[in-house]
């Protein structure tokens, strides 16, 4: 056996919780490789909310869709904490995932922060399924990185343990603040 990396690990974590044909969030669509890993995952009778707050990262994800064939997707311009606006409170979300941080290869001061991912975490969590799965991938080697890091662990820490598993998961000896993920189970 040998150790999954941050990303697999992820991935590996969202694969044990989801069906066929249910309905999942990518929080963070960035350069799209999660949205299509949950495209592929739900199925085509399962769907895909993917946001972001830049044209740049919802038009990438939008030509990686199509070059893969993938119709299962609602693609929002928009801010993760407007999840409501978008997804009914009776909707039943299986899993979730962040990428928190900036979109790689871009501009680096448009960052997630940790207010927003509050935010958004709550409207997720009302709607998560028993068993389902949120998963924070928390990249923190930015400007503004250590901050929304501390926000968030303050914030899941807190989580009624009779009502939520929450694990950390992530390698202590790399260097450069390595990320590390967290992740919430509703029991």
């Amino acid at each position: 056996m040998s150790l999954k990396g941050i990303i697999n690990y992820s991935h590996y974590l969202i694969e044990n919780c989801v069906d066929k044909g249910e309905t999942v969030i990518d929080a963070t669509c960035g350069n799209g490789h999660d949205t299509l890993f949950l495209s592929k995952l739900v199925d085509d009778d399962g769907h895909v909310f993917a946001f972001d707050i830049q044209k740049q990262a919802i038009e990438t994800t939008r030509h990686l869709l199509e070059q893969q064939n993938r119709t299962n997707v609602t693609l929002i311009l928009d801010n993760h904490a407007n999840i409501d606006q978008y997804i009914q409170v009776d909707d039943e979300i299986s899993a979730a995932i962040f990428n928190l941080g900036y979109l790689p290869r871009s501009d680096k001061t448009v960052i997630t922060e940790g207010e927003t991912t509050i935010a958004a975490l709550e409207e997720i969590l009302v709607r998560l399924k028993q068993k389902g799965i949120i998963v924070l991938v928390v990249y923190h080697g930015h400007d503004g990185g250590e901050e929304e890091k501390e926000t968030i662990l303050k914030y899941v820490v807190r989580l009624d343990q009779k009502k939520y598993n929450v694990l950390k998961y992530g390698f202590i000896n790399q260097r450069n603040n390595p990320p590390f993920i967290i992740a919430i189970e509703k029991k």
